[in-house]
This record gives C-alpha cells, structure tokens and sequence, in this order.
C-alpha cells in the first residue's frame, strides 16, 4: 500500500522584527507536528539559524532553494533570500516589511502551483509592507486578488466562528460600504464555507446590526431597517437559515449566540473584540471564500514583547492544525460532491419529429 503523502503546510515568514518567528520556530520544536504536516517555511535558513539560538530552542531545519527538495518528517526552509538582515525588535522597518512581502509573495505562488497545499501566514506590520510593488492593507486583500473567489476574513475556533460585511475599512465608510449586494455574496461565502470547510450540512447564522441596538426601529439611523433586514428576508426565502440583525451591545452576553454556527458582524471591531475576549490565543483568522487555504494566528507582530522569548505559540499552532482541517474536509466534501452527481440519472434522449425542422 503506497504511503499517504502529508499535506506540505507552506508558511510565510511575517514581519521578522515581530514575534512571527518565534512561533513558527516554537511550533515545529515539538517533533509530533511532523506526524501531521510538512512544513515547508519561506524564508532564509541564515536567519532561522539565528533566531534559533534567539530563543534558546533547537528544532532541526532543513535547508533548500527549491521545492523539488522539499523531505517529509523535515523543517524544510526555503531560501527566499541569502542575504543578511539587520533585524531589530520591536522596531517598525520597512526593509523588514519588503522581507515579509517577499515571503508572502513566494509562498503564494507555491500554493498557486500545488507545490504546497495549504498557507499559514506569520504576522505582518500593515504599515512597513506598503511600497510601491504592494499597496495592499493586508493579507487578504492581496489573496483576494491572487486567489481565485471571493475573500471573507472568518475568525474560527471549535466553538465560535465570527465573520465580517467589512474588515480594514474606516468607521465612517461603513454604512456606506454595506449594500444588499455585499451582504449577499458574504452570507454565500460563509454558507458554502461552513458546508465544505466545516462539515455544517444546514448551517444557521446569526447578523448583527450596523447601528446600536440595530437602529432602534430607524430612531439611530436607518440602516439597518433599510439595508438589513429586507436583504436577511430576502436571503431566508431561498431556505438558508439567516437571522437579525441583532443588536452586537448584548448578543455575545449571554449563551445565545451559541445556538448559532457562525455569527458575521458589520465591521471588524464589532466582530473581531468579543471574538478575541472570549478565545485568544486559541482563535484562528482563516480566509474563507477561496479555492487555496490560508489561515494565520489571531495576533499581530506584538513588537512590545518580540525578542524577549516571552510569546505564546497557540494560536499559530491551531492556525496550522487548522489548514490542515479545512483541507481534509473540503477534500471530502469535493469527493462527495462528485459521487453524488455521477449518481444522478442522466435525462432520456429527445427525438425531434422528423416532420419538425
């Protein structure tokens, strides 16, 4: 019986000034995360060698310049670059954030060529990776573009699963971004998501409000009677099970937003406070709504403690042990989907009457 191959995890190696590499190092030092993946790390091996005696942690890295030489059972590190880098902690760089991007760039590319299966992506400093080659205001909008689909930032654990109408847009943009359009394709995102990346045959998913207490019947702005609640109508005649929108002050105070298997909220602060109070550290941000797989801790680059051998590698853990999920399941649902359509009796042939033409 020929061996399974392990899913090859491609990594990107984030803002090198952060705490990015100190979790990846961190992670891949318990050798029984090579009984579940291949980690194949995009960066220098020079500077893993040094971070490694950084933090006083010894996993065993593998070198390579290409992924022909990627080893199961190894760290393999794939040269992005060969030359040094002046990294100073907790220090903002844009030289550091053109690193970064050149990281991000060249694993996506190996996920575009299947040569890796999944992405997990390190932390990066939003502001040091703009220039002109990169004018993106993070990772998923540069997916978004590279990737085919349409990207939805979903914060997920096994428990709670929290998506975003918008993510890195300014407060007073909002309402104005929100349009019927927008809510439809994010609920359609997030349904096949909870179907196919999740297992979730009949998923029921709650809205909250734009306005507090969802505008108080139009007495605190207007849209959400306007906007909301006739797309969620509209929405529940085609049988998906929608609800709200309910009012974000309250929803997650009590255990009802529990009965629910994912929760979108209307912009990023509203979603992404109570998602990281009531998870952190065990939370993944995964962009949903793609072909390819990409998933990332729920931090930033901590600058404030990076170098000090003092950062947590939880979340990016449960950031790969979560790719590697959502790639199982989303096989088996592709496998299942093509079963079933070979089932389906074919139509009978139609003769035209010879009389006919």
């Amino acid at each position: 019986m020929k061996k399974e191959e392990k899913i090859r995890v491609g990594i990107s190696i984030g803002d090198l000034n952060g705490i990015g590499s100190e979790v990846i190092l961190k992670t891949f030092e318990d050798p029984r995360m090579l009984d579940f993946c291949t980690p194949v790390i995009f960066g220098s091996i020079k500077i893993l060698s040094f971070l490694k005696k950084q933090y006083h942690i010894n996993p065993k890295l593998h070198g390579i310049d290409k992924t022909s030489e990627i080893l199961d059972g190894r760290i393999n590190v794939l040269n992005v670059w060969r030359e040094n880098v002046n990294i100073n902690f907790g220090q903002e760089d844009h030289s550091i954030g053109a690193y970064a991007i050149k990281s991000l760039k060249a694993a996506t590319e190996s996920l575009k060529k299947n040569e890796v299966d999944v992405l997990v992506t390190a932390p990066i400093n939003k502001s040091s990776i703009q220039s002109e080659d990169f004018k993106f205001p993070g990772h998923t909008d540069y997916l978004d573009q590279e990737l085919e689909g349409n990207s939805l930032m979903f914060m997920i654990t096994d428990t709670l699963k929290v998506g975003l109408l918008t993510d890195h847009v300014a407060i007073k943009d909002i309402a104005n971004t929100i349009t019927p359009a927008l809510i439809e394709q994010k609920i359609k995102t997030i349904y096949m998501a909870l179907q196919q990346d999740f297992g979730i045959s009949k998923p029921k998913i709650a809205l909250l409000g734009i306005n507090p207490h969802s505008g108080d019947n139009g007495v605190i702005g207007k849209e959400d009677e306007e906007v909301l609640k006739p797309t969620i109508l509209k929405i529940q005649e085609s049988g998906k099970l929608v609800y709200g929108p309910y009012a974000a002050d309250s929803f997650f105070g009590s255990d009802g937003y529990k009965t629910f298997d994912a929760i979108i909220a209307s912009y990023h602060d509203q979603g992404l406070i109570p998602f990281k109070t009531l998870s952190f550290g065990k939370g993944v941000n995964y962009t949903a709504g793609l072909t390819k797989i990409r998933t990332s801790p729920d931090h930033g680059t901590a600058f404030e403690i990076a170098g000090k051998n003092k950062a947590d590698e939880g979340s990016f853990k449960e950031a790969v042990f979560s790719a590697i999920e959502i790639f199982k399941n989303r096989k088996e649902y592709q496998e299942l989907t093509k079963n079933v359509l070979k089932r389906q009796p074919r139509k009978p042939p139609q003769y035209k009457n010879r009389n006919n033409k």
